[in-house]
């Protein structure tokens, strides 16, 4: 039996020679992308075209589910030999993070860290989102890592980059394991999910939490239902993400929320119902994040809105425009997250008023790195 075919990748708004039609974006369900573009380190360009084989081989159904149907998920074992990852970013509050995983099943489609999957040799587009590279031995690497000579304890963040409750998580349990080993040395971390799976983990977070070890930060993008059915396909629903934050904070675990990515037009109207939803499940601290478009996301994202929001797309992108000096993104430090100009000044006003009519970010003690536990030496028998 030959394998079956791959999927073409799709492009948009791209020139093809001799009036040959663009491959046509279509949506699978329980994926974020619409297009698997060639990652951009790579040295040849694939590009697919329409040439009407697929109409004339079926009825007027021939673009649905059953023509195009979800790619399966793989999961690649990760062989890297450290877990550990260091920044000197004055963005972010952490100096170490891990990520139990690369590439995520949730398939955001606005995900920052899709271009990661470029250095992998593979797509930011449904790659991302379908081939999970996973980090299987992580606790056992974690642990040798906490037991080096010299190793210095600071809080570190799991899930910075992609998150590490997405669904793999509930049979590969890296997550859970790294958590494990973090609780035997009272090692302060930091979590950073979108999944309902977290309060899984309860019995060693409510610990840790009891001894000022861990913070947790939910990402709450929408309260709609229907739209994170189409922004972050296989991501928990908004009741559970809510539901999870108040099964944290009923635990005694402190816990946050983050609202993003903050979307023009899409979704920045909610900022303040996300608030007092999460104020009113428990969370205690809020942050919120601009939308961020970094080389390949841009055009996935504006993929995105052309078969979700035709009548808005040229409104968002010029909104988008006008936090970043004329440009889709700006990576400059201290402006990435929050953007400039008008509208991001309005967006940091609203969150600001928000916060203190909730009583949010009232202030809470740094994690507890003195009682981290390296791991014991035996001493040598003196004869």
């Amino acid at each position: 039996m030959k394998p079956p075919a791959p999927e073409p990748e799709i492009v948009l708004d791209e020139d093809v020679s001799d009036g040959v039609e663009p491959a046509r974006l279509v949506q699978r369900k329980g994926r974020g992308a619409l297009s698997n573009a060639t990652g951009r380190f790579e040295t040849e360009k694939r590009v697919s075209f329409f040439d009407g084989w697929e109409a004339r081989a079926g009825d007027d159904d021939a673009a649905g589910d059953d023509a195009t149907p979800s790619p399966r998920t793989t999961i690649i074992p990760d062989a890297t030999r450290t877990l550990i990852t260091r920044n000197q970013s004055p963005d972010i509050c952490f100096d170490q993070s891990i990520n139990p995983y690369k590439g995520c099943e949730h398939g955001c489609i606005y995900c920052f860290a899709r271009p990661t999957h470029s250095y992998l040799g593979m797509s930011a587009g449904l790659d991302f989102e379908t081939k999970i590279l996973a980090k299987l031995d992580g606790p056992e690497l974690l642990r040798a890592e906490l037991a080096r000579r010299g190793y210095r304890c600071s809080p570190i963040a799991v899930g910075a980059n992609t998150d590490p409750y997405q669904p793999s998580e509930r049979t590969q349990r890296i997550t859970r394991g790294i958590l494990e080993v973090l609780a035997e040395h009272d090692h302060p971390v930091m979590i950073i999910t979108k999944s309902g799976l977290i309060a899984r983990d309860l019995d060693i977070l409510a610990p840790m939490a009891a001894k000022n070890l861990v913070h947790v930060s939910v990402s709450v993008t929408t309260l709609d239902p229907q739209l994170t059915l189409s922004l972050e396909p296989r991501a928990s629903r908004p009741r559970r993400r809510l539901d999870a934050i108040r099964a944290l904070a009923g635990a005694g675990v402190p816990v946050g929320v983050l609202a993003a990515p903050m979307i023009p037009a899409i979704n920045d109207f909610e900022l303040e119902r996300i608030l007092a939803a999460s104020r009113e499940a428990g969370a205690t601290e809020a942050g919120y994040v601009l939308l961020r478009l970094p080389h390949e996301v841009k055009d996935l994202f504006t993929e995105w809105l052309e078969a979700h929001f035709p009548d808005r797309k040229e409104r968002v992108l010029s909104l988008v425009r006008q936090t970043r000096d004329g440009k889709l993104y700006d990576s400059a430090w201290g402006f990435r997250g929050r953007g400039t100009g008008e509208y991001a000044d309005l967006l940091r006003r609203r969150f600001d008023v928000a916060c203190r009519r909730l009583g949010f970010n009232q202030g809470r003690p740094d994690l507890d790195v003195s009682l981290f536990r390296g791991a014991t030496r035996q001493l040598p028998l003196l004869f």
